[in-house]
């Protein structure tokens, strides 16, 4: 059975997987809003995906009988549940900055300038309603039904076992029914039954039922296993700043994901290096003057940089792969006179999930 878990473990955001599509609206700039549109700029979140295999083993009433009565030498011989970290999936999206927000403002006789925004309020396109559609594209949050579980199998016994004086002799016993149910399977198989299923259909009931009898009373010998995938999501919001090996959190072959601060797991390490820093100049008060003029009109939008992640469980990397965050990147601004073409509006398509232009038509 796959299932989705909702956490929230120091500090970071846990999440069900999704897969939607961004919804846009459209705005104009018009004399009732002083022919300005505000937006915002998103910044980069990533999202971790564990998927992790629960394993519960049972033990069988008499698995110390299995070999000498039914030739098996691996019964399971104690009771326990085990997890095993079996995948980590990352996946990158925008959410809205709202430290990062502005106003584009418009000339009030530019031809009919608009502005398509996210439902959050992030920038998609100017004049253009050809937005890149944003996907968050993740494992689906689907279940599958565990299996039927098998018949309780003391409805099986004979008064015979249910009366014999000591363990051994009701193993012995059991082992021979077992023997039997077998017997009977190849007899039909081999159309040499007694009392032969009158038509396929009663064939496959006859079939499915010595199937489940004898599966049920092996498993008082083997033993039962039952197994689970789960999938537990961590989101992480960078800042500026690199990370070096952030405790994402712990795991336990006993008890699976736990907290960051759980001792009873070992580590799982998440970095994440900016490839490309970019030291910030040294201006002068004129030169800062002219950078806060020049960011005072226009547009700005994103340039995002380049960031190498790595995910670490046991010494082993998980997950090493290059990714665009905009946190480490910088900001850049189109010039407000660009839109003044009555004639022929400019139109500017933005990645919503970076605010990076995508491109601009003219």
């Amino acid at each position: 059975m796959k299932r989705t878990i909702r956490l929230f473990l120091g500090g970071m955001f846990l999440a069900s997987a999704a897969l939607s599509a961004q919804t846009t609206v459209k705005m104009s700039a018009v004399k009732a809003n002083n022919y300005g549109v505000a937006y915002t700029l998103p910044k980069t979140s990533i999202t971790i995906a564990a998927t992790v295999l629960k394993t519960t083993r049972t033990a069988g009433e008499y698995y110390q009988y299995a070999e000498r009565y039914l030739n098996i030498s691996n019964p399971i011989l104690q009771n326990e549940t085990v997890y095993e970290l079996t995948n980590l999936n990352t996946s990158s999206k925008g959410i809205p900055d709202k430290a990062n927000s502005f106003l584009v403002e418009f000339r009030s006789n530019t031809t009919s300038p608009f502005v398509t925004l996210t439902k959050e309020g992030v920038i998609c396109a100017i004049n253009s309603d050809e937005a890149t559609e944003r996907k968050t594209v993740e494992a689906p949050a689907s279940q599958t039904l565990p299996p039927a579980p098998l018949p309780n199998p003391r409805t099986f016994l004979s008064e015979e076992i249910l009366s014999a004086g000591s363990t051994a002799k009701q193993a012995e016993l059991i082992a021979k029914q077992i023997y039997k149910l077998r017997e009977n399977k190849n007899n039909i198989l081999a159309g040499e039954a007694d009392n032969m299923p009158p038509d396929g259909n009663a064939y496959k009931i006859v079939m499915d039922q010595l199937a489940q009898q004898e599966k049920a009373l092996t498993e008082m010998f083997t033993g039962h296993e039952t197994s689970e995938t789960s999938t537990v999501e961590f989101t992480v919001v960078p800042s500026e700043k690199n990370i070096d090996k952030q405790v994402l959190f712990r795991f336990s072959k006993h008890l699976g994901v736990v907290a960051s601060d759980d001792l009873s797991g070992a580590p799982v390490y998440l970095s994440l290096a900016n490839k490309n820093p970019i030291e910030k100049p040294i201006l002068t008060p004129k030169e800062e003057k002219a950078m806060a003029e020049k960011f005072s009109k226009g547009i700005i939008y994103n340039i995002p940089g380049k960031a190498s992640l790595r995910i670490s469980f046991n010494s082993k990397d998980l997950v090493s792969k290059e990714i665009d965050v905009v946190q480490y990147g910088q900001q850049d601004v189109l010039a407000e006179k660009m839109f003044d073409n009555n004639k022929q509006p400019v139109k500017v398509i933005f990645f919503p999930d970076l605010g990076a232009i995508k491109q601009i038509i003219q």
